[in-house]
């Protein structure tokens, strides 16, 4: 178990034993000696507050015998756990053995102006594909490369396009032109019809495969 995953499994332990007990405290008889050692490096980061002097001495008075070590979650601790249990994981996922979906490492520029088109789609007349704000959630990035990895459909590729090709017309260039060198995709304004969707405006060039740099 990795030390992320101890710590969340340590913080969710406090706090089911929290909603258990009336005074939102887990008392020293309720966790094993491991799990008390790791709650001292978690009240070090600010996520687990130990009990004062004077909370034992409430605690003992309630509990009917001496209470020597008492913990509980902070706010930061509380939404670490909720982040945590909900956060996108970078283990295999469906999408990565889908045939239908192709591997696409992007800069993070070209992630960062992704993350705006994605953000925008309740304001826009050509919302980003279905699905595609999914995988821009869940994508991992490789630090040794600096990319990040999704696994697109050929649609949602056509609306990266199309992201790309906005960001291009308000200021940036570079982010377009190397999605239409590495994956062969351009949005074209001229092929969208009356009533444009995306997948109607993107041409599918002959380039192909990731290359990197």
């Amino acid at each position: 178990m990795r030390n992320w995953e101890r710590a969340l499994s340590v913080l969710e332990a406090l706090c089911e034993r929290r909603k258990a007990a009336g005074h939102g405290w887990t008392l020293d008889t309720e966790l094993l000696p491991p799990h008390q050692q790791q709650v001292n490096v978690l009240e070090n980061q600010g996520l687990v507050e130990l009990a004062c002097r004077e909370d034992r001495a409430e605690l003992s008075a309630l509990e009917g015998r001496p209470v020597r070590w008492a913990a509980r979650v902070t706010p930061y601790g509380h939404d670490t756990l909720t982040y945590g249990q909900s956060r996108p994981r970078a283990d295999s996922t469906p999408a990565e053995t889908d045939p239908d979906r192709q591997l696409v490492e992007l800069i993070p520029s070209q992630m960062a102006a992704l993350r705006v088109f994605v953000g925008l789609a309740g304001g826009l007349r050509v919302p980003p594909a279905e699905g595609l704000a999914e995988q821009v959630r869940a994508a991992s990035c490789d630090h040794g490369i600096k990319r990040w990895r999704l696994y697109l459909t050929p649609e949602q590729m056509e609306s990266v396009a199309y992201g790309l090709w906005l960001h291009r017309m308000t200021g940036s260039a570079a982010e377009a032109n190397r999605f239409v060198r590495e994956y062969g995709v351009v949005h074209s304004p001229a092929r969208a019809s009356n009533n444009p969707s995306v997948s109607g405006g993107a041409v599918r060039g002959g380039a192909g495969g990731s290359r990197r740099g």
